[in-house]
């Protein structure tokens, strides 16, 4: 067919319409091109995604459980010279960071939204004539349908007046059933009032390292305020007590959070929140909690007998470092080293002596010395346990009838005084790199000088330290050191195990020997 240039050129016009028509259909996703229909836009963005567990229900059922708790005291004035006896760190070494570090872990929950000034309002700004006043805010729960409840000893410890602000806003005075203070737990009665919700804590030991949480608390005395992370991690020691076993955890804890719960999704308590740690005094992800299983001892005898009897071993110890391990035979580093055993302590009586190893008790093994101090003081005073050490080389059992643990820590105390002997004539020990001289008593050496590249100096040993045994036997000459050693070098050991005396304390340390 021929079709004229005119005609050729019109058509091919219609057909490049045609396509370009087609595509703009195509494009806006219109299936057909129809006169007079307007463009149909696609639908939005949907993402199928699976679902995040909510915490929903768990915190509408125990919320009703947690209360605010408000203290108040009678305080007198005091000069407000800015020191830190008034945190009550008087006792701590003069060192700034460590007490920068517990005012952050003992003060964190006390003073809800106070800034620092508040903190110190103590001093000259009483003008109450006496009167209670606030002191304190923190959190804490009930355990009991008749009005028993859990919070921090660090919350407490300064009232004499208390009062609970429940979930629904009702306030209500509470009276201190008891407190203590080296698990930093305390407990509350609420009388009257009716029922409350409560709750119960969990088993603990099942708490694994990931586990959701959340955290239910009052901070900045905001009230009502739930939070939620994981466990970051088990079995935290602090160097806030004898009994540290903290769980740690990254929700977001901070001033008020005091005394409050955590939670399992089962809506059981895992941890009492007690401490956090941050540079800047705000929640940096880093909390401590007080484990249930300790939570349910301690508050279980507060409300029995108002405080918490500990038996008493009435030894001090030390860790047992590979070195130690190594001098003494042991193939691992676990357990307890005795350093002294007090004269009016159980331990002594029993035949335990400076140098052995604790390793079980009443067949429980034996980790550190902190879990060795948690132990025996989850038994009542008085009962018979079987202490099994390791001494001369072989595992021996001990019975001990524990004693009551002292108000305070005693500290074992040497009979006799020993100084350094000027007069008496150095001599060496060469391959420890030691100076000695015979103490004026007689009865071990006096360090007079150590070489400063010697194993002895990494491991501090100073000028005037004595040495009084090695390998547990009684040192009186440098002869007696030099038996020591060959026997150790003889039965394939790599150290021997020197007991120091400095300031009437013991401790051990292991030197390793040459061989050859």
């Amino acid at each position: 067919m021929n079709i004229a240039p005119n005609s050729y050129s019109r058509t091919r016009k219609r057909l490049l319409a045609a396509v370009a028509s087609v595509a703009v259909a195509g494009a806006i996703g219109v299936g057909a091109l129809t006169s007079g229909t307007g463009p149909v836009l696609a639908d939005a963005v949907r993402v199928e995604a699976p679902q995040v567990p909510s915490f929903a229900d768990v915190v509408e059922r125990v919320s009703p459980a947690v209360v605010s708790v408000k203290v108040k005291a009678k305080i007198q004035p005091t000069a407000d010279d800015g020191s830190d006896d008034q945190d009550g760190l008087d006792n701590l070494p003069n060192n700034p960071q460590l007490r920068r570090f517990f005012k952050e872990f003992r003060g964190f929950g006390d003073q809800g939204g106070q800034n620092d000034e508040g903190h110190r309002r103590f001093g000259h700004r009483d003008r109450n004539n006496g009167q209670p006043r606030p002191v304190a805010q923190g959190s804490g729960f009930f355990i009991s349908e008749d009005g028993y409840l859990v919070t921090n000893n660090h919350v407490v410890e300064e009232g004499t007046a208390f009062t609970v602000v429940t979930n629904d806003g009702k306030e209500l005075d509470a009276k201190l059933v008891g407190t203590d203070p080296r698990t930093d737990l305390a407990v509350l009665k609420v009388d009257g009032g009716g029922k409350f919700t409560y709750v119960d804590f969990a088993d603990d030991s099942k708490v694994r390292v990931g586990d959701w949480v959340v955290a239910v608390g009052n901070p900045f005395g905001l009230g009502g305020t739930v939070t939620a992370g994981i466990v970051s991690a088990r079995g935290r020691d602090i160097g806030a007590g004898p009994y540290d076993d903290f769980l740690q955890i990254d929700a977001s804890v901070n001033r008020g959070n005091s005394g409050g719960p955590t939670f399992n999704l089962n809506g059981q308590v895992v941890g009492i929140n007690t401490a956090i740690f941050s540079p800047s005094g705000g929640s940096v992800g880093i909390a401590f909690d007080i484990p249930a299983s300790t939570a349910r001892q301690v508050v279980g005898d507060l409300m029995k007998n108002g405080a918490v009897q500990r038996g008493w071993l009435g030894v001090e110890i030390q860790p047992v470092t590979s070195d130690i391990a190594e001098s003494l035979g042991l193939k691992s580093n676990n357990g307890a080293l005795v350093s002294s055993a007090q004269d009016d302590g159980p331990g002594k009586k029993a035949g335990i002596t400076a140098g052995d190893v604790i390793t079980q008790v009443d067949g429980k093994d034996v980790a550190s010395p902190k879990e060795l101090a948690r132990l025996i003081g989850a038994y009542s005073p008085g009962k018979p346990v079987d202490v099994t050490v390791w001494r001369d080389g072989k595992s021996q059992t001990v019975k001990v009838d524990l004693g009551k643990l002292p108000a305070s820590d005693k500290q074992a105390s040497n009979d006799q005084q020993q100084q350094p002997a000027a007069p008496a004539k150095p001599d060496t020990l060469a391959d420890l790199g030691l100076t000695v001289t015979k103490s004026e008593n007689g009865k071990g050496l006096v360090v007079t000088d150590v070489d400063p590249d010697s194993d002895a100096a990494d491991r501090g040993i100073q000028p005037g330290d004595i040495i009084t045994a090695v390998n547990s036997t009684e040192v009186n000459g440098t002869e007696d050191v030099t038996k020591a050693m060959t026997e150790a070098v003889k039965s394939g050991r790599k150290a021997v195990l020197m007991q120091i005396t400095r300031d009437d304390n013991n401790r051990f340390v292991a030197l390793p020997v040459a061989k050859g």
